[in-house]
């Protein structure tokens, strides 16, 4: 448990200035299913197309006055208090020290040395498959000043591993990296001119220029994009109503029919299959009558042979 939680990307956070305003407008552009949490159901809870809890929505909080809205990330740990003092060690900050939210997990609030905010959190409960369906969380970005120097940070912190890179002229190296297996699920890069450090969570869509249009249809703006990048997957980069940098991304359209094709074929099979089992099964029901038919004649048989052998024995019969 403690090597697949250390560094994964737990739960994904909007920080709001009007929560009822938010959640209308990312229910219409990522189509997320949302559920009030809590004993006044202050916070809300954000479920993928699978029925999931994948992130949540929350009024900014007095503590954090003049903090624009912005999503916050979770990234897993063992042991959070350990991890906060790893990372006063490297250079980053404890924002928040470690603290209990009752039945939900411990965590507290960082940043790593080049400003860049993000939590830190063990969570209590089932272990919850957050990997499947549209509205999950699929890509995490950072956008910092520094990306070697904050590389090495979150390397020692967390063990990620770098994977492949792509150079991006002006801008600089794009650098991806995942958990192990080679498989990026995220990207440093310096910030865009005039975007601060920070982490950017990609909700996955059916479709990111759908999303991007239902965006700007419903009070936001489209900062870059939609775009395809390499692979053929399509993305695209806005502002929220409310002012908070969002992201989503929409995979590639050969693979998503490549992939509904094998979904396809695996129900065919299913379908297939049971019809056999049915069959096999209906077989055995037809073979099993056929013989208690065969069977019920001769009883009646022996009964009639008897029952005047019997009579005969006892006298019985008119008198």
């Amino acid at each position: 448990m403690a090597d697949k939680l250390l560094g994964s990307f737990v739960w994904c956070e909007l920080m709001t200035s009007d929560k009822a305003g938010a959640e209308s407008f990312y229910k219409k552009v990522v189509g997320w299913g949302t559920e009030p949490f809590g004993p006044d159901g202050s916070y809300t809870v954000l479920n993928n197309s699978t029925g999931v809890g994948v992130g949540g929505i929350m009024t900014l909080p007095a503590e954090a006055k003049g903090m624009p809205p912005c999503w916050m990330m979770y990234i897993g740990t063992p042991d959070v208090d350990a991890m906060a003092m790893r990372v006063a060690q490297l250079g980053g900050r404890v924002l928040k020290q470690p603290s209990e939210i009752p039945n939900v997990g411990r965590f507290a609030v960082v940043s790593d040395p080049y400003g860049a905010v993000f939590n830190i959190f063990t969570p209590r409960g089932p272990d919850m498959d957050r990997s499947k369906g549209t509205g999950r969380f699929s890509w995490f970005e950072l956008y910092t000043p520094n990306p070697e120097g904050a590389w090495k940070f979150y390397e020692s912190l967390f063990g990620w591993e770098k994977t492949s890179a792509m150079d991006m002229g002006e801008m600089g190296v794009y650098q991806m990296f995942g958990r192990g297996g080679g498989i990026p699920n995220g990207g440093i890069m310096k910030p865009p001119p005039g975007a601060p450090p920070a982490w950017m969570p990609y909700a996955l869509v059916k479709d990111a220029k759908g999303a991007a249009a239902a965006a700007t249809a419903n009070g936001g703006k489209i900062v870059n994009g939609p775009m395809e990048v390499p692979g053929g997957d399509w993305i695209a980069v806005g502002v929220d109503p409310q002012g908070a940098t969002f992201a989503v991304h929409s995979l590639n359209p050969a693979a998503q029919a490549a992939a509904a094709a094998v979904k396809t074929a695996k129900k065919v099979a299913a379908a297939v299959t049971a019809a056999a089992v049915l069959g096999a099964a209906a077989k055995k029901i037809k073979a099993k009558l056929a013989t208690s038919r065969k069977a019920a004649p001769k009883k009646k048989a022996t009964a009639a042979k008897k029952k005047p052998t019997s009579a005969k024995a006892t006298g019985g019969g008119p008198t």
